[in-house]
């Protein structure tokens, strides 16, 4: 794959600290993305100094970054997902999209709560328009994975509103040291979503903070 310009809106938390991380190393050039520019900037550089190998990270505010990449990562809490929508619309085009964003609603993050469009990304299609590509991946990976330089045994499920999105998504998943699985049209992206709070619950019930998933018995 050849080496894109990803923005992650939204960032600054420790999930998109993490997926900017994989991808860096992977030769991507990385756009942190925030409301504010000193807190997109103070993230990139934190990333940056995680590793001396890395340089291509930045940071940005959110509409400037998603004008400029030609991949845009969601990576919001679900309070600020519509908005941040809404705020992009004009400029995805027919970028790819990737939303990470689960719709939890404290404080019962371990039960699912299904916004009206069906899931996150279901909302964030309708409001970005039918020509934006556009999938749900990296719900269930903890950031604790990402911001390592270790294996992750762990998997991602890709769901997309084509299976050239899907593919896309999947290189990219690939990329950041994860193992890809087509799971299938956008309206899958329900049962993504909602095992963050099925792994949130285990993570509780086990005192853990990395629980994931893993898919079996496909050679």
């Amino acid at each position: 794959m050849d080496n894109l310009t990803i923005a992650i809106l939204g960032g600054t938390g420790k999930e998109g600290k993490g997926l900017g991380y994989r991808w860096a190393l992977a030769g991507h050039n990385v756009i942190i993305g925030s409301r504010l520019l000193e807190k997109a900037v103070a993230a990139a550089e934190e990333v940056l100094g995680l590793n001396a190998q890395i340089a291509n990270i930045i940071g940005m505010e959110n509409l400037s970054a998603a004008k400029v990449a030609d991949v845009i990562v969601l990576t919001v809490p679900y309070s600020a997902h519509a908005p941040m929508c809404e705020l992009i619309k004009d400029v995805v085009n027919s970028k790819l999209v990737i939303d990470v964003t689960v719709p939890l609603v404290p404080p019962k993050v371990s039960k699912v709560q299904m916004p009206p469009a069906g899931s996150a990304t279901m909302e964030a299609s309708l409001i970005l328009g039918e020509n934006v590509k556009i999938g749900a991946a990296f719900q269930n990976i903890s950031h604790e994975h990402l911001l390592t330089n270790k294996e992750i045994l762990c998997d991602v499920l890709v769901t997309g509103n084509s299976k050239s999105t899907r593919d896309e998504i999947i290189q990219l998943v690939e990329s950041a040291g994860l193992k890809g699985w087509d799971a299938g049209p956008i309206e899958n992206s329900v049962v993504v979503e909602g095992l963050t709070s099925v792994l949130i619950g285990l993570n509780k019930k086990h005192g853990v903070q990395n629980a994931g998933i893993r898919i079996t018995g496909i050679e």
